[in-house]
Order: C-alpha cells, then structure tokens, then sequence
C-alpha cells in the first residue's frame, strides 16, 4: 500500500514537470511508473500528441534550444530513452519496443595534436521518424536520420543512415550454431 502510494506521488510529480513547463504542449498523456524527464528551462518546444503513452522507466532529456515533437497515438515501451539536443520529430501511430533509444548527438572530439573526447561539447543533427512505424525492442538511431513512413526497424538494429518509406529493416545478425557429438 505504502509503495502505491509512493508510485502516485513520483508520477504526479513527473508529470508537472512537463505540465509546469511553458514550453511544452500536452494534448493527454498516460504514463507509467519512474518515468524521469529532464527539460532544459530555455528549451525551444516540446509537443506531445493526443493518445501519447509512456510505459515506465521512460527517460526523456531535451536540451536548450532543442525541439522534440511527438505525434498523435505513439506508444514508447518500458526502459526507452530520448536524448535531444537539437531536433527530434515522431510521426503518428508510430509505437517503441523496449529499450529504444535515439539520439541526435555525438560527442565532439579531435584526433590532433592528441585524440580528445568532449564530454561537454557535442556535434548534432535532427532525427526524423515518421508515420505509423514500429521499432522493435534494443533499436537505437542515431543523429541525421529519417525514418520514411510505414517502417518496420527489427529487434537489436542500430539505424545510422536514413530508411525509405515502407522499408523493414532486419539485424542480419548471424547466429552459428555448433553442436557436439
């Protein structure tokens, strides 16, 4: 009983944060459990369609001048995260397996005099995704790229280039199975 009561109070507290937020736009939201959302206070927009739905574990961060759009019906699975920085568009009826990430950042680094990464300093580019796609549980995308409308990005895919419309994508992983006599 304690612990429900506990849950009510981090999701009430979770969600004021985005409803608090001058600029965020809400048109209904459901959201699970644990859900953590990190908006800078100078962000430039974050919009989330009617139906949206976030099961728990959810981590969604978006920057200062950063926008992150998220369309009507769009269904994000236990343990995803968004990490935004300068622009990430969702389309509609578009849903997340577990454990989605997308990321429209690196971070910066130089090979001259000496090989340096910036933890601090980060070069970025938008992430598009459109209507009515699925991404299946462990997809990450990465910076600069356009998911096409009605795809389909299987299980385990890292998506570092853009994907036509109605295109499945499918990790070739092969698996070599070897047995003992």
């Amino acid at each position: 009983m304690l612990y429900t009561i506990f849950e009510k109070i981090r999701r009430r507290s979770q969600a004021s944060v985005l409803k608090h937020h001058p600029g965020v736009s809400l048109k209904g939201l459901r959201s699970g459990t644990d859900n953590h959302f990190i908006l800078d206070p100078d962000l430039e927009r974050v919009t989330l369609g009617q139906g949206a739905s976030f099961r728990n574990y959810i981590h969604i961060l978006v920057g200062k001048n950063a926008r992150l759009d998220i369309g009507d019906d769009f269904f994000m699975n236990n343990f995803c995260s968004i990490n935004c920085l300068e622009s990430i568009s969702i389309g509609n009826h578009t849903l997340f397996g577990e454990n989605v990430k997308l990321y429209d950042h690196n971070h910066a680094y130089e090979t001259f005099p000496e090989f340096k990464v910036s933890y601090s300093e980060f070069n970025t580019s938008p992430i598009r995704i459109g209507n009515n796609c699925w991404l299946g549980s462990n997809v990450t995308v990465l910076k600069g790229v356009t998911i096409g409308d009605n795809c389909i990005i299987g299980a385990g895919c890292t998506v570092y280039r853009d994907i036509p419309a109605n295109t499945t994508v499918l990790n070739s992983q092969e698996l070599v199975l070897k047995t003992r006599e």
